[in-house]
């Protein structure tokens, strides 16, 4: 099995890839842009292309080179993946610096840096310089949302390649495939996830995760007033730190144990003063690291509660498509019978509005508070007008 066959609804842009890891037909350059919405599969189909182009088989998907590379430990292969808000100038300039290398024991050196549109303009203006003048068998791969995140100079020395949103059916067929669940459990994962391929495995394989987006939809239908519109925002809250915690709390043990060790600490010691810099670097990281992650977890509750309502609109205005959320299609009929489209696409408004205050840092109970109070007082929110 090839390091193609784990990808799923990106055909056209496999053989992209495939055509340049060959150097068929003189495709291959040495700078790469891969867009796409979330969940679309940017990174897995950049690290594909890196073990294509770094195994002696053109990606077989079982050589020590494939294995090193899906384990991120290939000697020719740097990886720049950021977990907190922003990319440093000092993580690039270590990037470009190693990008001199040459290979040790393939054809390239592979740089992927997973979320390039996290670099402010004078980070950018760094990376700028060695797309400008790379080594002869220096390739970049980039991952963006896209091509308008990144400088029009760096966009104009790549080859772009854009990633389209795979179908539902394509994702429940990859979840069973590779997660061994249930047709009825993989299809449910794939449409309440909307074709994101990370949390619509998250859905299909952790029960809890499932439950927690289960009770998202369940207190948003449940608010009637603006008492319960508050209280709501506060569970929302829980509910995204919950999450985030969820995946950060281990990872953090681990890599807090894995530092200790490399030091020499044995564990229930006391760190040694002369250690402590390094310890306290770790926990800023996992800090930064955390506070992305409650804002990711905000923002999945958002996009959870944009399709509830986007099945109401569906409801009411009698389309005949098919729902994200079919297992609460008789809450969804309810809904959809008490209000007015019009106060939906209000709600819906609200929703955009609050993802946008988060991500320009605004108190997170507040912006959910405030889009709640709008399904809570239908008719209240100003009306925006639409064609």
């Amino acid at each position: 099995m090839s390091v193609w066959d784990e990808l799923t609804g990106q055909s056209e842009a496999i053989d992209v890839f495939r055509d340049a890891a060959g150097n068929v037909g003189g495709a291959m350059t040495h700078s790469w842009l891969i867009t796409g919405p979330p969940g679309s599969g940017r990174s897995n189909l950049a690290y594909a292309f890196a073990s294509a182009l770094l195994c002696r088989d053109g990606g077989c998907g079982h050589c020590r080179d494939c294995r090193q590379v899906a384990a991120r430990t290939h000697p020719d292969l740097a990886v720049l993946s950021t977990d907190r808000v922003i990319i440093s100038i000092e993580e690039v300039r270590t990037l470009v610096a190693s990008s001199q290398f040459s290979p040790s024991v393939s054809r390239y050196r592979v740089m992927v840096i997973e979320d390039a549109d996290r670099m402010v303009e004078r980070t950018s203006n760094v990376l700028l310089k060695a797309l400008e003048e790379p080594p002869e068998r220096t390739v970049w791969i980039l991952c963006a949302p896209s091509e308008a995140d990144l400088l029009p100079t760096i966009r104009s020395r790549v080859r772009s390649v854009r990633l389209r949103v795979p179908s539902t059916d394509d994702v429940a067929a990859l979840l069973e495939r590779r997660d061994g669940v249930t047709p009825e459990t993989a299809e449910r994962a794939a449409r309440e996830a909307q074709s994101h391929i990370g949390m619509a495995h998250r859905l299909a394989t952790n029960a809890d995760a499932r439950a927690r987006r289960d009770e998202t939809l369940s207190v948003a239908l449940g608010i009637q007033s603006v008492p319960q519109a508050v209280m709501a925002a506060a569970r929302l809250l829980e509910l995204a730190k919950d999450d985030a915690l969820a995946i950060t709390d281990e990872r953090d043990a681990e890599e807090r144990e894995s530092t200790l060790r490399s030091l020499g600490v044995e564990p229930g010691q006391a760190v040694p003063s002369g250690l402590r810099s390094q310890v306290k670097q770790l926990e800023d990281d996992q800090k930064r690291r955390a506070t992305r992650s409650l804002r990711d977890g905000i923002d999945r509750i958002l996009v959870d509660l944009l399709s509830l309502y986007r099945d109401v609109l569906l409801q009411q205005l009698e389309a005949r498509l098919e729902p994200i959320n079919a297992a609460i299609q008789r809450d969804i009929d309810a809904l959809a019978a008490r209000t007015e489209p019009a106060d939906t696409l209000a709600v819906m408004d609200a929703i955009a509005d609050a993802r946008r205050r988060i991500t320009q840092n605004v108190t997170p109970a507040l912006s959910l508070e405030a889009m709640l109070i709008t399904v809570a007082l239908p008719g209240a929110a100003p009306r925006k007008a639409y064609p």
